[in-house]
C-alpha cells in the first residue's frame, strides 16, 4: 500500500491486548515489570487493587465508548542520498522527491565496529538501484479523555482522573504497537506470517525499527514539521 490510509474510529477492543502493563504501574510509582509485580513482596498488593480497578475503568471506556481511538499510517518509495538524506518519492517512478529528511549521524562511537550511523544508513542508497520505502504513522487515543477526566475531578474524584489519563496513555501506546504490526504484516507486508506474543513485541523482536523524533535515534525535532509539510504523518516513523 502506498499514499495515506486514516482511522477515524479504531476498534478501542483490539489494543487491550497490546497494552504494555508496565509502565502503568510507573505511572503510579509502583516499581515493578508486570505481571511480577503483581506478586511482589512489597508493592504487590497495591499493584493488585489498582490493576483491578483500572481493568474495571478500561472495560467502561471501551464498551461505553467515551474515548476515541484515531490514526494514519502512510508509505512511500524512498532512497538514502549523500551522507544522511533520505529522498521521499511521489510514487514508484522515483522521478519526483516530496520531500528529503535529514538525519543526524552519531556523534560518537558506541559499539565495537567504531561506526557513527545515521537513520539514513538504514534505507537502501540511491546508487545502489535497490528499490526501499519509509512509512510513517501516528496514532492518538487522546479523544475523549479531556471532557471525561474533567468531569471526574468536578466530582471530586481525582483518582479515576488520574486513571482515565494512565489508560488512554497505554492504550495510546498499544495503538501504536498494533499500527506497527498490521504494516509489517498487512499494509507493507514484509513479514506476512510474522507469529509474535505481547511479550515479544514489547521486547522489540519484530524485524525493522520504530523510533520517533525527539527520540535518541532522531533526536531532531524539526523533522516533525517537514513531515507535516510533504503530508507525512508528524509522529513515530517506521523504517524497514
Amino acid at each position: 500500500m502506498l499514499g495515506l490510509k486514516t482511522f477515524d474510529d479504531y476498534d478501542l477492543e483490539e489494543l487491550i491486548e497490546r497494552i504494555d502493563w508496565t509502565p502503568f504501574f510507573m505511572s503510579w510509582q509502583l516499581a515493578g515489570k508486570y505481571p511480577k509485580i503483581l506478586e511482589d513482596k512489597v508493592v504487590g498488593e497495591a499493584a493488585r487493587n489498582l490493576f483491578e480497578d483500572a481493568k474495571v475503568m478500561l472495560r467502561k471506556l471501551v464498551d461505553e465508548k467515551r474515548v476515541q481511538a484515531r490514526g494514519v499510517i502512510g508509505l512511500w518509495p524512498a532512497n538514502s542520498v549523500d551522507d544522511d538524506v533520505i529522498e521521499v518519492y511521489a510514487d514508484e517512478s522515483r522521478s519526483e522527491v516530496i520531500e528529503r529528511l535529514h538525519h543526524i549521524r552519531q556523534q560518537t562511537t558506541k559499539g565495537r565496529d567504531g561506526i557513527c550511523y545515521s537513520l539514513a544508513d538504514f534505507i537502501a542508497p540511491k546508487e545502489s538501484g535497490k528499490a526501499d520505502w519509509i512509512g510513517g504513522f501516528a496514532v492518538t487515543t487522546g479523544h475523549g479523555v479531556d471532557e471525561l477526566s474533567k468531569a471526574y475531578e468536578a466530582a471530586g474524584d481525582d483518582y479515576n482522573a488520574i486513571m482515565v489519563q494512565a489508560l488512554t496513555d497505554r492504550l495510546a501506546e498499544a495503538f501504536a504497537e498494533r499500527m506497527h504490526e498490521r504494516v509489517r504484516k498487512e499494509f507493507w507486508g514484509y513479514v506476512p506470517d510474522e507469529t509474535l506474543d505481547n511479550d515479544a513485541l514489547i521486547a522489540e523482536k519484530y524485524q525493522g525499527i520504530r523510533p520517533a523524533p525527539g527520540y535518541p535515534a532522531c533526536p531532531d525535532h524539526t523533522e516533525k514539521r517537514r513531515s507535516s509539510g510533504c503530508s507525512m504523518p508528524p509522529k513515530i516513523p517506521v523504517w524497514h
